[in-house]
Formats: C-alpha cells, structure tokens, sequence
C-alpha cells in the first residue's frame, strides 16, 4: 500500500484547511486508516482514525469537535477536515494504514499498529 498526503498549507488561527491521504496498491487489504502529527521538537502524536470498512472513528481529545475524519470507500482516499485551527496544530501531518486487523479499533490511535505512513503534509497555523 502506498500512501499520499496532500492538501497542507498556511491558514490563520480560526481558520479551515482539508487534508487528503490517498491510497493505492493493494488497498483491499487496508483495515483502517488514521492521521497523526509531529511538531518541531515534539513526538508524533495521535490525532484522527477511522476503521475502513464500518467508518468508526476516534479522535484525540485536543482535536474533538474542531476536526472531522473520514473516507471515501470507491476512492481509497482518507481526508481530515480541520476547523476552529489554532497554533499549536502546526505539525506535519502524517497518515496511515493498518493491513494487519486490530482486535479493537481503539487500538489505532497507537502507530505502531499501523503498516504504511505517507510522506506527510505541513499544516502551518499563523496567530
């Protein structure tokens, strides 16, 4: 499975952006997908995951309410939908996609349970 990030760029705080991952490959034997981010001297951490075929999802606490995950099935494309952006969500964006199965979904806000990462995209918040 191959992945692509795109749709970063620079916003204001308060302001929108989208984000995709598009998947190609042997995408059939994706089984859930998700979004992290690492910020300049920081970790990567856990934002957004939806599981492929039933579209359930989990957000990290300092995205809920303002950001949207989810996925376009025919496409084998996943899109984060960011609102209310503020500062410290200046990251780059990575995505990814887990073809092993998890026992529990929640099991994907963790990366090492994913398989594949794209490249990802930066997010630049200005205040």
């Amino acid at each position: 499975v191959q992945l692509q990030a795109s749709g970063g760029g620079l916003v204001q705080a308060g302001g929108s952006l989208s984000v995709s991952c598009a998947a190609s490959g042997r995408t059939f034997s994706m089984r859930g997908m998700g979004w992290f981010r690492q910020a300049p001297g920081k970790e990567r951490e856990f934002v957004a995951t939806i599981t492929w075929v039933l579209g359930s999802t989990y957000y990290a606490d300092s995205v809920k309410g303002r950001f949207t995950i989810s996925r376009d099935y025919a496409k084998s494309t996943m899109y984060l939908q960011m609102n209310n952006l503020k500062p410290e969500d200046t990251a780059v964006y990575y995505c990814g996609a887990d073809v092993r199965g998890q026992s529990h979904s929640y099991s994907l806000t963790s990366s090492p349970n994913y398989d594949y990462w794209g490249q990802g995209t930066l997010v630049t918040v200005s205040s």
